[in-house]
């Protein structure tokens, strides 16, 4: 069964969500992300997608020590991302709680830190961040879109041991226009036995049930949960908590 990640973005240690990544379309859902990340425990949920945007914007680690109030009075496992640069940066993330980290940009554009993440870490540790448009990889908070496609991009890191991937169609993402269906196949198709995580346009519990009809192991929503187009009680069901 699918793995339903809700997400929790920070800007000023507060729960926030952008549309396709635009800091200028910035929408306050709760001022106490440990409060939201509590309702989603007792909701039965188990995964949280924490994303520092404020990291990524400084292209450091900023928002650890909201990382560190959630792993410490919750159980949720958490994987953080957001402005993950250096070793130092990594140090940090984990000490303060993370499970795993992801890394989008930093595997774009310093390839020989990411395979020492991989290395150091271990693979199930490290999820590669694989955000696109129009199929072709975005890095720098979706500011930049390069010349390298989606699953040559993937490719390049499942030779090198990554099993985690997390992919964002940039379009899409908080537009609740439903997910990228075509996108999630090719990739399922050219990579079974990928850890797949879908992200990015889910509107209502109808995307998640097509998801996992399509045997997409986990999806992060975020936006439709804010916005109570999915409850936490339709999730509850769904995973039989």
């Amino acid at each position: 069964m699918i793995t339903i990640i809700p997400a929790i973005d920070l800007i000023d240690a507060k729960c926030v969500r952008l549309s396709q990544g635009d800091y200028n379309q910035k929408t306050i859902y709760n001022e106490n992300p440990l409060e939201v990340a509590r309702m989603f425990e007792d909701a039965g949920i188990t995964r949280l997608h924490l994303v520092d945007l404020d990291g990524a914007k400084a292209k450091h680690i900023v928002n650890h020590k909201v990382l560190e109030s959630i792993a410490s009075k919750t159980k949720l496992v958490i994987d953080f991302g957001g402005g993950l640069k250096t070793n130092e940066d990594l140090r940090i993330a984990f000490e303060s709680g993370a499970k795993m980290i992801t890394g989008g940009s930093i595997a774009v554009k310093d390839r020989e830190t990411f395979l020492h993440w991989i290395e150091s870490y271990g693979a199930d540790k490290i999820i590669l961040g694989a955000d696109a448009k129009d199929k072709m990889i975005a890095v720098s908070g979706w500011q930049e879109v390069s010349e390298l496609s989606i699953l040559d991009f993937i490719e390049s890191y499942t030779s090198e041991g990554i099993r985690h991937v997390i992919s964002t169609d940039i379009a899409r993402d908080g537009m609740l226009t439903g997910p990228s269906i075509d996108l999630y196949k090719e990739i399922m198709t050219q990579f079974p036995k990928l850890e797949l995580i879908a992200s990015g346009g889910i509107a209502t519990m109808k995307d998640i049930y097509e998801l996992d009809e399509m045997g997409i192991p986990g999806v992060i929503t975020g936006k439709a949960i804010y916005e109570n187009r999915i409850s936490l009680a339709e999730i509850s069901k769904f995973i039989g908590a």
